[in-house]
C-alpha cells in the first residue's frame, strides 16, 4: 500500500438526497447475530457506535426483517412499532459520533426456510423450489404482493419514526426483488411477470409506495445486484435498466454488489480480487444521475480512494473492513498506515459464524462484537514479557500486552516472524493471509517492541532476560504418521513444499485432503499455467480462442492426486469457503480419493485400500499432509520455574488462526 498524505475524494462529503454524508466511506448492512428475538441490544449498539467514532460517514443496519414471512430470530426487526425504541437508541448513538444511519428492509422470499417463520411456507414470485433452503415456497396472489409492498412501506415508516437518516431497499442477492426480477424464478403470466417490464413491477412499486410514504427528502437507496452471475439470469445489462427505472420511482442512490447465494461465481471469498467488481457499480454510474455505492472486497483506503478518482462510483462499501478495524477510517484520514488492521477475507469469523447460527466475530479483530467485554486498558502493574514464537498467537499477544504499557520481548528462532501464515498464503488465492503477518508487524514496530529472530530459547537465556511473565507461542509441527515407507527419499511434509524447500516431480500423491493439502494441491496445480500477464496479452492479440485460454490458466504440468481417509475432502475447512476450494481443485483437474486407508508408501506408487480393495496409485513425490502436533516442550521445563507463564495458539492445540490470534489477544489483556 503507497502512502500518501491525502485521499481527497474518499474524505469528502457527499449529499444525498437533502443529506450530507461527511465522506464517502459506507458500512452496508451485514448479519450480525447480535439481536435476540429483533431488538436491538447493547451489542449492536456498542458495535456500531465505535464504528461510527471510527469515521464512517454512513451505516447501513440490517438486514431488517419487514415482516413475519421472512428472516432469522437474531435479525434485527422492523416489522412491528414495539421494535422503534431500540432503532431510535442505535440511531442516536451513531448520530451522535457524526454518522448517518440507514436501515436495510429485508425480505428473502424463497430464500426463507420455513422452520424460520414458525412452519409458514416462504412466500415468492413463483413455485421454484430454493437450491439454497431445499424447499419449494407459496406462488404470491396479487392480494400476497400488496401486503408485502406495504409491509415494506410499514417498515420503512418506522425507520423514519426511529430517526434514522434513511433506508436502503434490498433488491439483490436473489432475495425477493431478485426473484421477481429473474426469469429463473419468475413464472408468471401476469402484470408482475413474463417481460422484463413486467418483472420490473414488484420493485418499482416497492419503491414509488416507499418514496409517496416518506416524502421527497427522505433517502431512499435500493441494494442491486449488478450481475446476478446466474445461468439465464439478469446481467450487468438488465441491472442498469433496473437502476434506471428505480432512479424514475424515487431511488436516491444504488449500492452495486453483485451475485445471489446460489452462484458458483465467488464473490467474497480471499480468491477474489480486491476490488473485482467495481465494474458492476462502474456500468449502473454511467447510466444514473444519483450516487453510486461500489462495494466487495475493497479493504483498502488507498484503492477506495481510486475508484472514487477513476469515477468508478460516488461512495465505497467496506463491511468486513470495518469488523477488522473501526478506525479505519480515521486512521487513514491522519495518514496513520501501520496501525491499519486489514481484513484478509478468511471468512472465519464472519460468514462461517452465519452459517453456524453463531454471532460474528473476526480473525483478526477478537474485539468484533465484544467492544465493551473486550477493554484494552492500560497496566497498573507494568511487566517485562517475553513472548517466546513469532506466528499469529505470540504476535498479537506481544502487540496487545505492548498496547496495555507492558515491556515486551518477542523471540523467533526463525528469522522472519509469521509462523505458519507465510505457508497458508502461498497457495493461489489465499495470498493474504500473508497480510495478516504483515499487519501485526506493522503494530509490534509501532509498538517498539523488541523483536529478537533467529534465537533458540533455552531456560539459560530465559532466566538471563528476567522476564516476570513468559508466553509461549512456539507453533506445532508437522505430524509423521506411522506408515511404512514414510521416511523415503521422495516423501516431504507439505509445510516443506509450501515453503519452496522441496522439488516436486510428478505424478504427485498427496497424504490426507484437510484445509493442508488441499491448498498444497492448489499450489502445485499453478506448475505451468500462464500469469495474468500473459493471459492479458494473448487475449488481447486473439493469439488464442478463449477455449484454449481457459485451459492454459487452469491446467498446469503436474498430475496431482489427493488421498483421503474420510469420505469427504476439505472437512476443516469453513463453509463459505469450502465449496470454492473444491471448485478450483474439480477445475484445475487434481484428482481425489476419499475413503481410502494408506496402507503403504513404496518407491514408485502410493498403496491404499478402498472398499477392501488395495490400490497401487503410481507415484513419485509423496506429500504429507496430516495434521500437526504442539511443540511445547520449553512449556514443560518452565512449569516449575516461571511463576506467570502462558501457553497459547498451537503450541497448546493445533486448531486455525481464529483461535491462535484470540488465544494472544486474551492473553495480552490477561498479563
Amino acid at each position: 500500500m503507497s502512502e500518501q498524505p491525502f485521499l481527497n475524494r474518499l474524505f469528502a462529503p457527499i449529499q444525498l438526497n437533502r443529506t450530507e454524508i461527511r465522506n464517502r466511506i459506507v458500512l452496508p448492512a451485514m448479519h450480525l447475530g447480535y439481536t435476540p428475538e429483533g431488538f436491538v441490544s447493547e451489542r449492536l449498539i456498542d458495535f456500531y457506535q465505535e464504528r461510527a467514532a471510527g469515521g464512517v460517514g454512513m451505516i447501513i443496519i440490517g438486514g431488517c426483517i419487514i415482516d413475519e414471512y421472512s428472516g432469522m430470530s437474531n435479525m434485527i426487526a422492523i416489522h412491528d412499532d414495539r421494535y422503534i425504541e431500540g432503532l431510535a437508541r442505535l440511531a442516536q448513538a451513531v448520530q451522535k459520533e457524526g454518522s448517518r444511519l440507514f436501515a436495510q428492509l429485508y425480505q428473502a422470499g424463497r430464500y426463507t426456510y420455513s422452520f424460520m417463520i414458525n412452519g409458514k411456507t416462504p412466500l415468492a414470485p413463483s413455485a421454484v423450489r430454493s437450491k439454497f433452503t431445499g424447499e419449494t415456497p407459496k406462488a404470491m396472489d396479487l392480494e400476497e404482493i400488496a401486503m408485502v409492498q406495504d409491509n415494506f412501506v410499514k417498515a420503512a415508516i418506522r425507520a423514519q419514526k426511529a430517526g434514522l437518516d434513511g433506508v436502503e431497499v434490498l433488491g439483490s442477492a436473489g432475495y425477493l426483488i431478485s426473484q421477481f426480477l429473474s426469469p429463473i424464478t419468475n413464472k408468471r403470466e401476469d402484470e408482475y411477470g413474463g417481460s422484463f417490464e413486467n418483472r420490473q413491477r414488484f420493485g418499482r412499486e416497492v419503491v414509488e409506495k416507499i418514496r409517496k410514504a416518506l416524502g421527497p427528502d427522505y433517502p431512499l437507496i435500493v441494494r442491486l445486484a449488478g450481475n446476478d452471475f446466474m445461468p439465464g439470469g439478469n446481467t450487468n445489462q438488465e441491472a442498469v435498466f433496473f437502476a434506471q427505472t428505480l432512479e424514475a420511482a424515487g431511488a436516491d442512490a444504488f449500492n452495486v454488489t453483485g451475485g445471489w447465494h446460489e452462484t458458483r461465481v465467488p464473490q467474497l471469498t480471499m480468491m477474489v480480487p480486491q476490488g473485482a467488481y467495481t465494474y458492476l457499480a462502474q456500468r449502473i454510474h454511467q447510466k444514473v444521475k444519483v450516487p453510486v455505492i461500489a462495494c466487495n472486497r475493497i479493504n483498502d483506503p488507498v484503492l477506495a480512494d481510486r475508484i472514487l478518482k477513476d469515477g468508478q462510483a460516488d461512495l465505497i462499501g467496506m463491511a468486513r473492513a470495518l469488523i477488522a478495524d473501526p478506525d479505519l477510517p480515521r486512521k487513514a484520514q491522519s495518514g496513520n498506515w501501520k496501525a491499519i488492521q486489514h481484513c484478509i477475507a478468511c471468512n472465519q469469523g464472519c460468514f462461517d459464524s452465519v452459517f453456524q447460527a453463531s454471532p460474528v466475530t473476526c480473525l483478526v479483530n477478537p474485539r468484533a462484537g465484544l467492544e465493551n467485554y473486550y477493554s484494552v486498558k492500560p497496566t497498573e502493574q507494568r511487566k517485562k514479557v517475553l513472548v517466546i514464537g513469532g506466528g499469529p498467537a505470540g504476535m498479537m499477544a506481544a502487540v496487545t500486552a505492548a498496547r496495555r504499557g507492558h515491556q515486551v520481548v518477542l523471540s523467533e528462532k526463525q528469522m522472519a516472524l509469521g509462523g505458519q501464515l507465510p505457508l497458508a498464503g502461498s497457495p493461489p488465492g489465499r495470498e493474504e493471509m500473508v497480510t495478516l503477518a504483515k499487519d501485526l508487524i506493522g503494530h509490534l514496530e509501532e509498538l517498539s517492541v523488541d523483536i529478537q529472530l533467529g534465537q533458540e530459547i533455552t531456560l539459560e537465556t530465559i532466566q538471563s532476560l528476567h522476564p516476570q511473565a513468559v508466553v509461549i507461542a512456539t507453533g506445532a509441527k508437522p505430524l509423521m504418521p506411522s506408515l511404512p515407507g514414510v521416511g523415503g527419499p521422495k516423501v516431504f511434509q507439505a509445510w516443506d513444499v509450501l515453503s519452496g524447500k522441496v522439488e516436486v516431480e510428478s505424478p504427485v500423491v498427496i497424504i490426507g485432503g484437510g484445509a493442508v493439502g488441499c491448498e498444497t494441491a492448489l499450489y502445485l496445480a499453478k506448475t505451468g499455467t500462464i500469469n495474468a500477464e500473459t493471459l492479458l496479452f494473448l487475449f488481447e492479440n486473439q493469439a488464442e480462442t478463449p477455449e484454449v485460454l481457459y485451459e492454459l490458466i487452469l491446467k498446469g504440468s503436474q498430475d496431482i492426486t489427493i488421498v483421503e481417509m474420510l469420505s469427504k475432502i476439505g472437512k476443516d475447512i469453513g463453509q463459505s469457503t469450502r465449496w470454492s476450494i473444491l471448485q478450483d481443485i474439480h477445475r484445475r483437474g487434481i484428482k481425489t480419493q476419499v475413503s481410502s486407508k494408506i496402507i503403504e508408501i513404496t518407491l514408485e506408487a502410493v498403496v491404499y485400500e478402498k472398499e477392501n480393495n488395495l490400490v497401487s496409485l503410481p507415484a513419485k513425490t509423496v506429500i504429507l499432509a496430516v495434521g500437526a502436533v504442539p511443540e511445547n516442550s520449553l512449556y514443560e521445563q518452565l512449569k516449575p520455574v516461571i511463576p506467570e507463564l502462558y501457553l497459547i495458539g498451537d503450541a497448546k492445540s493445533p486448531r486455525k488462526a481464529i483461535e491462535a490470534v484470540r488465544e494472544g489477544f486474551e492473553v495480552g489483556l490477561k498479563i
